[in-house]
């Protein structure tokens, strides 16, 4: 059961970072490969504001998601907005130049060391339970992960703006003649998935560490996610970090010997069955 638990926790941190990339990829159909700078930042920030500044860690977390999102902004109005019409070819390059720049001036900025990160002493410590033991910080990522994903599939499906980034993507030229601005829908949706990609950096800090490789160690999760989820499919992206999480997690305990194989493998037969995702947007 602990270990059940563990991976629950390790595919809500999943989802947790890579859900951003659900909005950014899945529903603005932006290949949009440097989400994982976007997460480092919000690693940084909060890293920042709870060691150097002494910050509340709720508000240290809630900073890096605002930092992240207003960098967001700026780049997408400078630089990405530019490209929305480019090929996907176009974007990806774009995107790893940008992850380039980004790990170089993390670099230049903090070293090359891994970021020292503190835990408050009130998320440390488990949670005793008859055959489980709960850490106390993982049984938080449990919570805000499934509240974020209650609140991004209803926003998506069931309001003003949700309906308005579907059409905005499926049709720009349309929506513009339907009186939709396009343009503040695409900064608002960036600006989200942004926001949403330095959260989970802030949260993921502590169990996956942070040092400039972030963006490129683990931006293979972030599109296993998307991929096996469904391109823009919130449930989707939610329901494949669970499974990833808890297969990865159950691999690595049974199994140690074959590291990250088990999450390939188990990524391969999902796509193989369901070749655009379990729950693909049609």
């Amino acid at each position: 059961m602990t270990i059940l638990f563990d991976g629950i926790a390790a595919g809500m941190l999943l989802f947790l970072i890579s859900v951003g990339l659900s909005v950014t990829l899945g529903l603005m159909n932006f290949v949009n490969l440097a989400h994982g700078a976007f997460a480092m930042l919000g690693g940084y920030v909060c890293a920042i504001l709870l060691g150097n500044l002494g910050l509340p860690f709720p508000l240290a977390i809630l900073g890096a998601a605002a930092g992240a999102a207003v960098v967001g902004v700026i780049l997408e109005r400078t630089l990405y907005c530019r490209l929305y019409g480019a090929s996907h070819l176009d974007q990806v390059l774009f995107c790893i130049g940008l992850v380039f720049m980004s790990i170089s001036t993390a670099h230049f900025l903090f070293g090359a060391q891994q970021q020292p990160f503190a835990l408050p002493d009130y998320l440390q410590g488990q949670v005793h339970l008859p055959g489980l033991d709960i850490g106390v910080y993982r049984l938080l990522l449990v919570v805000i992960g499934a509240t974020l994903a209650w609140a991004l599939q209803a926003m998506v499906t069931r309001t003003r703006f949700g309906a308005q980034l579907r059409a905005a993507v499926d049709n720009p030229r349309t929506a513009r003649g339907l009186g939709i601005p396009v343009d503040r829908v695409f900064t608002l949706a960036f600006a989200l998935g942004s926001g949403l990609a330095g959260l989970g950096g802030a949260l993921g800090v502590e169990l996956l560490g942070l040092d400039p490789s972030f963006p490129i160690k683990y931006l293979v999760y972030f599109l296993i996610v998307v991929a096996v989820g469904g391109s823009g499919n919130i449930k989707g992206s939610l329901i494949a970090s669970l499974a990833l999480g808890i297969f990865d997690i159950g691999g690595k305990y049974y199994m140690p010997q074959t590291g990250a194989f088990v999450i390939y493998a188990v990524m391969i037969v999902m796509l193989i069955v369901r070749p655009r995702g379990l729950f693909a947007r049609t």
